[in-house]
């Protein structure tokens, strides 16, 4: 039967990280494809993420990378296997963007940015045959199944759904799908993920320290900890260390209202090191200028203590050792979706079949409208990329 020009093989519909790679896997395999993006341009919230260096994935051991994904490691694995952080090393190089890996494992483009990659990447879409349209809102579907976009009616012999989760809203992800997938797959509620939360400062400590950082320290939660960076916010506390755990975090504080983790601030120094040091007299100085001098804490850090463990400090060397490795800070609330880096939630996969909805098989879903989490440090692009290449050989699959 001759094939209808008017109707494309696969239309994608999300112009993200996920949409994009996609559209490169259904292109290479000689069909017909176009992506459909609402935003006036492609790629807004991966650009923002390369504001900081463009963390692409990341070189630890592979077990451990796909341990990750948490609940959802398993349904992941297969993908993260298919299209490897070896893989996406090669792919970023093959579009003429060098990469290195940083002290802490971590994998950026030797540009840090993401413009470059975009730029080269969507020349190399068109390059494919790829029609790429902006401005281009899906609404829906028409009463004969014809995809709805600006009102009108693109046909389409499968579909990829890239339509992002629900944070950055002003950058494309609004989750204004939800409603229209709602009948057709179950969308477990979005959540705030690698976000920032809610600490009851004094008044004093907010307006001194609101922006500075804590450097190299360890956050622990229960049994879990990390490691990295911390920043204190006029609203709380937010950074690398505390992204790492804010899924415990933030699910404790829907069981219980609260978290109470404790900060180390010198996680390098055993406490018997930090006692010994502590022994030394203290004449007539200050306690700020003796633990600075003594253990060389900051500013940020002596009032913090003061925050976690009360204006008096312990003057005994054991316990002002055991105080600067365990400074409890309460955590009273997660911030707000939209001031999240990434979310939870989405189409779980227990209602998919591999990717594509029980109700219309011809329709896939990638990236971050599926329902899994991860921390910052590579594994949220690692599985947009891995993700976009399931789903567009799942499209290839369907026709």
């Amino acid at each position: 039967m001759e094939q209808d020009d008017r109707i494309l093989d696969v239309a994608v519909i999300g112009g993200g990280p996920a949409g994009l790679m996609a559209a490169e896997t259904i292109a290479k395999a000689g069909k017909s494809v176009a992506v459909f993006e609402k935003m006036p341009t492609f790629g807004r919230k991966f650009l923002m993420a390369g504001r900081g260096g463009l963390n692409l994935t990341h070189s630890e051991d592979f077990e451990r990378f796909a341990g990750r994904y948490g609940a959802r490691s398993q349904a992941l694995r297969p993908m993260l296997e298919a299209f490897s952080p070896k893989d996406l090393v090669a792919w970023a190089e093959g579009l003429g963007q060098p990469t290195f890996v940083g002290a802490s494992g971590r994998v950026f483009p030797k540009a840090m940015k993401a413009s470059p990659l975009l730029r080269a990447w969507l020349a190399r879409l068109e390059g494919l045959g790829v029609q790429l349209r902006t401005r281009a809102e899906w609404t829906g579907w028409s009463a004969d199944g014809g995809l709805l976009i600006n009102g009108e009616v693109v046909r389409a012999r499968a579909v990829v759904l890239a339509l992002g989760g629900a944070s950055w809203a002003k950058l494309g992800s609004d989750a204004a799908w939800v409603p229209t997938l709602a009948p057709l797959a179950h969308i477990a509620p979005f959540r705030a993920a690698n976000c920032g939360f809610d600490v009851a400062w004094s008044a004093v400590f907010r307006e001194r320290f609101a922006g500075e950082p804590l450097k190299n320290v360890a956050l622990r939660h229960g049994e879990a900890s990390a490691r990295g960076d911390a920043m204190v916010a006029g609203y709380g506390l937010e950074g690398g260390a505390v992204y790492a755990l804010a899924a415990a975090l933030r699910d404790t504080i829907e069981a219980e209202g609260r978290a109470a983790p404790t900060l180390d601030l010198r996680p390098d120094i055993p406490a018997e090191t930090l006692e010994r040091r502590l022994q030394a007299s203290r004449g007539g100085q200050s306690l700020a200028n003796f633990l600075r001098k003594a253990v060389k804490l900051s500013p940020v850090e002596v009032n913090l203590l003061r925050e976690a463990h009360g204006l008096d400090l312990p003057t005994e060397p054991a316990a002002l050792a055991a105080a600067i490795k365990a400074a409890p800070i309460v955590l009273t609330a997660v911030q707000p979706l939209d001031r999240a880096i990434s979310t939870a939630g989405g189409a779980r996969f227990e209602s998919l079949d591999g990717l594509a909805l029980k109700e219309r098989p011809n329709v896939i879903l990638a990236g971050e409208m599926l329902d899994w989490e991860a921390p910052t440090g590579g594994y949220l692009l690692q599985a947009c990329f891995a993700t976009g290449v399931a789903a567009g050989q799942a499209a290839l699959a369907r026709l």
